[in-house]
């Protein structure tokens, strides 16, 4: 029989406590939101988050800009750092450390790529 008053207790305690949340979390969103904007930030790029920079791909890969920056130099640094930080091995892997390698050189790949078709662009059309 003293099941019943303390489950009223319980009860009359976790329904405010349900409902003031319910109320503030959407406030604090809409608030965070307003921030933002103040700071000159759309919505989308307040929830998301940046890109890496080439600069930073560079560090994270232990290259050089002033290096002429090639295919075979970005692999050779990515499978050295992959390798180095392996999960599988014995317990000294990191997966975000091979994450952060694997999108530095997905962004070099891909500079690589553009200074290559500029390059082509620029051999295919002669000077007129």
């Amino acid at each position: 029989m003293a099941v019943g008053p303390l489950a009223r207790i319980i009860a009359q305690v976790i329904v405010p406590a349900i409902a003031v949340l319910v109320r503030a979390l959407p406030a604090a969103y809409a608030q965070a939101l307003g921030n933002a904007k103040k700071g000159g930030v759309t919505a989308a790029q307040a929830v998301t988050r940046k890109a890496m920079s080439k600069e930073e791909a560079l560090q994270i890969l232990n290259l050089h800009q002033e290096e002429k920056l090639t295919a075979e130099a970005i692999q050779k640094q990515f499978e050295k750092y992959m390798s180095a930080n392996e999960v599988k091995r014995g317990g000294g892997g990191s997966f975000y450390l091979q994450s952060k390698v694997y999108r530095a050189k997905e962004l070099l790949d891909e500079f690589v790529d553009e200074k290559k078709e500029e390059q082509e662009t620029k051999a295919r059309s002669p000077e007129q």
